[in-house]
């Protein structure tokens, strides 16, 4: 029995037979390099679309992690009073010494009536500290006046949709009614310091920002709803919110990481994912109908010349694994010069950038960039040797079932 083809003596053939017509080979390599870089670059897009929002979400509202009393991010909204974190609480928990935890801000969240001397509006009250949050706030625009300062005791950061509805500048002077913990109704004067433009259009339609201890004093209590961490990079979040979750569980306190108090992240998430699954499928689909024809009309010129080989004592198996193999190379030159294309066309595109209108549910425009990653570099790799590899199967199972008789016939 005749031993098969040496790898290395079929791998200098099908090197060989790829060079023979320069031009089919570089269309079909053509063809699989623009599809691996439309690959990468479409990943890389959405890539950053979807990091870009998530740092909106925690540099404009909900920080790296945030830890509360158990239930209060579940039912918290309808009594925030019920869900309070007593100072002592705050300092055992001893949020500043963990790994990774750049800042610690304490928030009270709270429902109230505000009334600009004309009509009344309901909103949502945030008592904060105000220079920590404006070290977390690098995604909140100001659109008019100055921020919030600790030396503002009775000052008010208002969201410039609340500022449109109830016809509000800076200068302009508000009242607050809420009720306190005790079910009592106070009172507080404020004046309006600045408009404020943040991620979220139905948060800035709603939200108003005074001091936390203005707003202690409204509500008659001091404690506060939620301890807010802003960590020194993203990545760690998971890790800092594990060093944490053990101390607030003695506490009756739970830790939420970023993620979980967003749910729009998810579910923009699930959406660009099934729209760029759609996208590769596409991409797929074109590498393999243009691969596909080089190959059938290189297999059909040859098809003498794969009857002489079997002729000669070459057996059937050897004949589809040069017809592979050469789709095997092609599929890798193509995929490294796509990778290659790629890569440099992110740069270029990054170093432009890309003008993007705002989202849904968004105010603010930003530039989109190109995020590459080890991961969209190897899916768009391995997709384009994939392709080729599968557009090559057909006509090497049909060169291995033809009889060498009807080979030899269409020798020219």
């Amino acid at each position: 029995m005749r031993r098969p083809l040496p790898l290395l003596l079929v791998l200098a053939m099908a090197a060989r037979n790829l060079a023979r017509n320069k031009v089919r080979s570089a269309l079909a390599l053509a063809a699989i390099a623009s599809g691996v870089a439309g690959l990468l670059l479409s990943g890389g897009f959405v890539n950053d679309l979807i990091f870009q929002l998530g740092e909106a979400l925690i540099h404009s509202q909900s920080g790296h992690l945030q830890v509360a009393r158990t239930g209060y991010f579940e039912f918290g909204s309808r009594a925030p009073a019920k869900y309070l974190i007593a100072p002592e609480e705050v300092d055992r928990i001893g949020l500043q010494t963990v790994s990774h935890v750049v800042d610690v801000m304490r928030r009270i969240n709270f429902s109230a009536l505000l009334n600009n001397g004309r009509s009344s509006y309901p909103v949502l009250g945030e008592g904060i500290e105000p220079d920590n949050e404006t070290r977390l706030g690098t995604h909140v625009t100001l659109l008019e006046g100055a921020t919030l300062s600790a030396k503002d005791r009775s000052g008010a950061l208002v969201g410039a949709g609340l500022a449109r509805a109830m016809n509000l500048k800076p200068g302009s002077v508000i009242s607050l009614l809420a009720p306190t913990i005790d079910e009592a109704m106070n009172s507080v004067d404020l004046e309006v310091v600045g408009i404020f433009q943040s991620f979220s259009a139905d948060y800035d339609n709603r939200v108003i920002k005074l001091p936390l201890t203005a707003a202690q004093d409204l509500l008659n209590t001091n404690g506060v709803n939620v301890l807010v961490m802003q960590l020194d990079h993203t990545e760690n979040t998971q890790r800092a919110a594990k060093a944490i979750a053990g101390r607030a569980a003695k506490l009756g306190l739970e830790v939420l990481t970023w993620d979980r108090l967003n749910d729009f992240y998810w579910k923009a998430v699930a959406l660009y994912d099934r729209q760029f699954g759609v996208l590769r499928l596409v991409v797929l689909i074109m590498v393999l109908l243009a691969v596909i024809g080089a190959i059938n009309i290189s297999v059909a010129e040859r098809t003498g010349e794969f009857g002489t080989m079997r002729a000669l004592g070459n057996s059937g198996a050897d004949v589809m694994r040069l017809v592979l193999v050469e789709g095997v190379l092609m599929g890798v030159a193509g995929a490294v010069a796509g990778v290659l294309l790629g890569l440099a066309a992110a740069s270029l595109i990054s170093r432009i950038g890309i003008p993007m209108p705002p989202p849904p549910n968004s105010n603010l425009d930003y530039i989109g960039h190109i995020r590459v990653d080890v991961i969209d570099c190897s899916s768009a790799f391995a997709i384009g040797i994939g392709a080729t590899v599968l557009a090559s199967i057909a006509p090497a199972f049909r060169v291995r079932r033809l009889p060498i008789v009807d080979a030899l016939r269409r020798m020219v």
